[in-house]
């Protein structure tokens, strides 16, 4: 017969999720004829786990990790198709930072200076909050900067479209012509239709 497929092993979920679905089965016992949306159970669902106990969420923390460590387990096993990551085109131009990352690189060194021992999400994490407590007139300039930045990231993008597509019409001619095919565009008249 054929191979077998081996299929990939389900991704662990977090603690929240093994709530969700236990809190979803028994408002369904609960209540089994009454209907919620997504979007109203959702609502109800983040109200409950928030108003929960560190000790009940320690039991969802628990069957969180458990479940992360069967799906490693299962990973080491797994001998499917890996997805390969798509590589980027050297030549492409890189997207350009937002105003807020222009932030952080201003701010980066200065909070480095006063704080030596800060990891970098901690710097992160307080760049984060001077951005959001700045004024408008202070985010204008960075903001003005990235809307540049990307009036000439755009620019750059449709010029390595155009040059990229001449390209690939060069070599899809090449290969037409090594099979025999007339060029695109062209249509075969050596032969009359019948």
């Amino acid at each position: 017969m054929g191979k077998e497929v081996q299929l990939k092993p389900k991704v662990n979920v977090s603690s929240y999720i093994h709530f969700l679905l236990n809190y979803r089965n028994k408002f369904k016992e609960q209540q089994p004829n009454t209907y919620l949306g997504f979007k109203e159970f959702s609502k109800k669902c983040s109200e409950k786990w928030r108003s929960i106990s560190k000790h009940e969420k320690a039991k969802y923390e628990a069957l969180a990790k458990l479940d992360k460590a069967r799906y490693q387990e299962e990973m080491l096993h797994f001998v499917g198709k890996k997805k390969k990551r798509r590589k980027r085109d050297p030549l492409a131009p890189r997207r350009p930072p937002s105003s807020f990352l222009l932030f952080c690189q201003d701010h980066y060194s200065q909070l480095m200076k006063e704080n030596p021992t800060w990891s970098v999400v901690q710097v992160a994490k307080a760049s984060g909050k001077m951005w959001s407590t700045a004024t408008e007139m202070g985010k204008q300039p960075y903001e003005q900067k990235a809307a540049l930045l990307r009036v000439k990231y755009f620019e750059e993008l449709e010029v390595y479209r155009k040059q990229n597509l001449e390209v690939c019409r060069k070599k899809i001619l090449a290969k037409n012509q090594q099979k025999g095919k007339p060029e695109l565009g062209k249509t075969d008249t050596s032969s009359p239709k019948k």
